[in-house]
């Protein structure tokens, strides 16, 4: 009995050393597994790091590529497209004006009354969506515009007077001028085959003639452009314009000496706007990652609107999925539910945000949208807290490099502080001209924590002193009631040489 009971002893003692190396091995692969989940994300945090110093490369080589767009087509990723709307609304706009707002399967109708001393008295705005059927050609699509436009003219006004029409179309346009402007593709899944090519003021020119309206476009913008004409409406320091949302874009005011692409170019103000379509804009001195490189190899634009990938509202919630999938690869801090991180755009910036500032104590809106949305069930608080850095730092980025953006326009403007610097006789430099940027888009205006990073970014690029001049100023809706504006300032019924810039 003695040695059976040793020998059970000893076959009990073995078994539970068996046991215990096993769940040793376990903890310690699970140990290996975290640590590579944390070294995943210092890597990737070290590959989006976005010093002041890199950030003023930034801005230089925004800088480089502006001249170079401005000196010849196809001469830089930045298309620096002529508007030829030399004037903007300045407060003596007077009158009632309309407006056309197309940049999807739906679009707007507005109405705006601008009465004395800078004030809209009264704005109407309608929404009305494209049938599928009206997809097919071009008259099709213009009539059915043309027809809503009439029957809210004849609702709100009722007046057979002629009037002017802005018409914001935020696709694609060489602009031939003001008020015309042929597409050149379509883009966001809409399609109208038979309009490639051809001038879509004069598309709508047409129906509107046909459908009996004494109502011509008199300017021809894109959202970009109709929100610098609101924030200059408001405040004539407004120089620039930016769109921060699902997608973004810039414009600006250039001189016409320094458009060199059109040499002899004359316009009353001696400025046109200028817009940039700075979402193509490239540098090697942009943060790329390899998810970055993954994210342009899964979009059907390769290649193209590189700086758009890294900042706007379409793309920042995919680079964090594509950062999350690795690590759910690699080091299975995610179990066994994370084969939705496998689906392209799951997760959307929206979530992302939602997680990057859930700040309860236990991390409870990350648990949910991981739940409901990424069918995540059990991921627990140093992995939820995992998921926010990851957020963080694609955020952080992103808002970053929209500031060096935004200080490569002022510097092209020399309004960065740069151009007054002192002299060698040690003069006093001047000082630097009070400066608005109108900023428009849902990351910007509904994210807190991006323009929290997009501010604190521009005073370190600028300095304290120079950042005090710079006023970020949101405009909201600049694409339609812009646009009005400048069809205000662009009718012929205003005197040539009214309206400054």
């Amino acid at each position: 009995m003695g040695r059976a009971g040793f020998g059970v002893a000893a076959g009990c003692a073995a078994a539970t050393c068996a046991i215990a190396a096993v769940l040793v091995a376990r903890r310690a692969a699970a140990r290996a597994r975290w640590r590579r989940a944390v070294a995943l994300l210092r890597e990737f945090e070290e590959g989006c790091a976005t010093p002041p110093a890199r950030l003023r490369q930034v801005v230089d080589a925004m800088v480089v590529e502006m001249h170079a767009g401005l000196a010849s087509d196809g001469g830089s990723k930045l298309k620096m497209l002529l508007t030829f709307v030399d004037a903007l609304p300045n407060g003596d706009e007077e009158g009632v004006y309309y407006a056309i707002d197309l940049g999807g399967t739906s679009f707007r109708v507005l109405r705006v009354e601008v009465g004395a001393g800078s004030e809209i008295v009264n704005q109407k705005v309608e929404i009305q969506a494209i049938p599928q059927e009206l997809m097919g050609t071009s008259e099709d699509l213009f009539n059915f515009v043309a027809s809503t436009l009439k029957n809210f003219i004849e609702r709100e006004d009722g007046k057979d007077e002629q009037k002017a029409l802005g018409f914001t179309f935020s696709f694609p346009v060489r602009q031939n001028s003001v008020s015309s402007g042929s597409l050149i593709r379509w883009t966001k899944g809409f399609s109208v085959g038979d309009t490639v090519g051809k001038d879509v003021a004069q598309c709508l020119d047409e129906a509107l003639a046909r459908c009996g309206l004494n109502i011509r476009v008199t300017a021809l913008v894109n959202d970009t452009v109709g929100t610098l004409a609101l924030g200059h409406y408001y405040d004539e320091d407004t120089v620039a314009a930016v769109i921060i949302g699902a997608g973004t874009n810039a414009c600006y005011v250039e001189r016409t000496d320094a458009i060199i692409k059109c040499q002899g170019l004359l316009t009353n103000s001696g400025g046109m706007v200028v817009n940039m379509e700075w979402g193509n804009f490239w540098s090697s001195h942009l943060p790329r990652t390899p998810y970055d490189i993954s994210l342009d190899d899964e979009t059907q634009n390769r290649n193209d609107q590189g700086f758009e990938k890294m900042i706007s509202g379409m793309y920042l919630g995919e680079i964090a999925r594509l950062v999350l999938h690795r690590m759910a690869q690699e080091s299975d801090v995610f179990g066994d539910d994370a084969d939705s991180l496998s689906t392209p755009f799951i997760l959307s910036t929206p979530f992302l945000a939602a997680m990057r500032e859930d700040d309860s104590p236990d991390l409870s809106e990350v648990r949910r949208i991981l739940q409901e949305h990424l069918k995540i069930q059990s991921a627990p608080l140093k992995t939820r807290r995992l998921v926010v850095k990851i957020c963080d730092i694609v955020t952080h980025r992103a808002a970053r490099l929209a500031a060096a953006g935004i200080v490569g326009i002022l510097k092209k403007l020399g309004r960065d502080g740069s151009a007054g610097a002192a002299s060698s006789s040690g003069r006093t430099r001047d000082q630097p001209k009070r400066t608005v940027v109108a900023i428009e888009g849902s990351l910007y205006q509904a994210y807190p924590v991006f323009k929290e990073y997009l501010d604190e970014a521009l005073v370190e690029i600028l300095g304290e002193e120079v950042a005090r001049t710079v006023t970020l100023r949101v405009t909201e809706d600049g694409s339609g009631t812009g646009a009005a504006l400048l069809a205000a300032v662009h009718s012929s019924n205003r005197q040539q040489g009214e309206g400054s810039i």
